[in-house]
């Protein structure tokens, strides 16, 4: 205990001055992304790393960069990969009728959803949850193998699953407010205000804890997402009328190209009727990210991470890299996709 306490001291201190370099160096890379919804996967992946015990924060610290900047690859394969796009959300109210608790609805285990509602359904409707599951028990073998590119692969994905379970846009069908008039509110909420606000937020959360029962943790974080969905719908409603559709939308400078946004003025009404709503989800999504990385690795055994710093990912991981970045610059979404 004395260790930890030590080590969480020097962490502290070691992240406040370095931390926001990180952060600055990271976010004079944003001109260069296609999607700048990527903002808040990178940011969850790259605190989260500041969670870890000492036994994993070596290794997770060395590989930062990566962790950081392929986040986004699940993203990425959803114009490379047929069924990727299922994998980042659920959309919980397909299944419930007349206010009806869809959590109540359908079967948290696999194979009790699938037999209750087929696997055709659920891979329509979003597995997200399951997948999560899945990545979870794929980091572990990793770690048991100690294959250091499966391990930062997994560790990589897992990080953008768990973010996207805990936005609320990621547990319904009207995913993009297009059922109610309001299209374009899955990139307001998610990157845009994220991107505005981000250097405001408290990212200090505490360090990474073992989730005995990870079914029920993933579970309970699109629960609290789902249950958000009524303010994210209605204070857009109410921002707008109040401010008038005039005052909406600017225009703003992205590299070459002049693209039309939320307002400056419209997101931060709307970022503060909200009051610190996504602040927490995105804490809370990199305590969790956090701490499924622990878990992995402590059900895995808790194999010693230093057997594998000062080793790079091999080349045959970064030339799969490569050919998924290819498709994602010139391809087309295999799937849902909001922009």
């Amino acid at each position: 205990m004395g260790n930890w306490l030590n080590y969480k001291k020097t962490i502290i201190l070691s992240t406040l001055i370095a931390l926001p370099l990180f952060l600055i160096g990271w976010n004079e890379k944003q001109s260069s992304i296609k999607r700048w919804g990527f903002f808040g996967h990178k940011r969850i992946n790259r605190i989260a790393v500041f969670t870890l015990p000492p036994e994993m924060f070596g290794f997770y610290k060395e590989h930062i960069e990566y962790l950081t900047e392929h986040a986004v690859d699940p993203d990425k394969r959803r114009y490379a990969v047929e069924g990727e796009a299922p994998r980042h959300y659920i959309d919980i109210d397909h299944y419930a009728k007349d206010g009806e608790n869809p959590f109540e609805i359908v079967p948290k285990r696999w194979n009790d959803a699938v037999q209750k509602f087929s696997e055709d359904t659920l891979q329509t409707y979003g597995i997200v949850p399951w997948h999560v599951l899945l990545m979870k028990k794929k980091l572990q073998r990793a770690f048991e193998a100690k294959n250091i590119d499966l391990i930062l692969k997994y560790s990589a994905d897992i990080g953008h699953y768990i973010g996207d379970a805990h936005v609320p846009l990621h547990t319904t069908e009207n995913y993009n407010g297009q059922l109610t008039n309001q299209k374009g509110i899955h990139g307001l909420w998610e990157s845009r205000l994220v991107e505005i606000n981000a250097e405001n937020y408290d990212y200090f959360v505490g360090k990474s804890k073992y989730i005995k029962n990870t079914n029920e943790h993933i579970w309970k974080a699109l629960q609290t997402a789902h249950f958000a969905l009524d303010s994210v719908f209605r204070f857009e409603i109410e921002v707008t009328k109040d401010l008038g559709t005039d005052k909406k939308y600017s225009f703003e400078k992205r590299g070459n190209t002049t693209v039309r946004v939320y307002s400056y003025e419209f997101s931060q009404e709307y970022h503060r009727r909200l009051n610190g709503m996504v602040e927490r989800i995105l804490k809370n999504a990199i305590a969790s990210v956090g701490s499924f990385w622990y878990t992995a690795w402590v059900d895995a055994g808790q194999p010693d991470l230093s057997d594998l710093q000062n080793k790079k990912p091999s080349e045959k991981l970064l030339e799969e890299l490569k050919s998924i970045d290819e498709e994602y610059l010139s391809g087309k979404a295999k799937g849902r996709i909001c922009e």
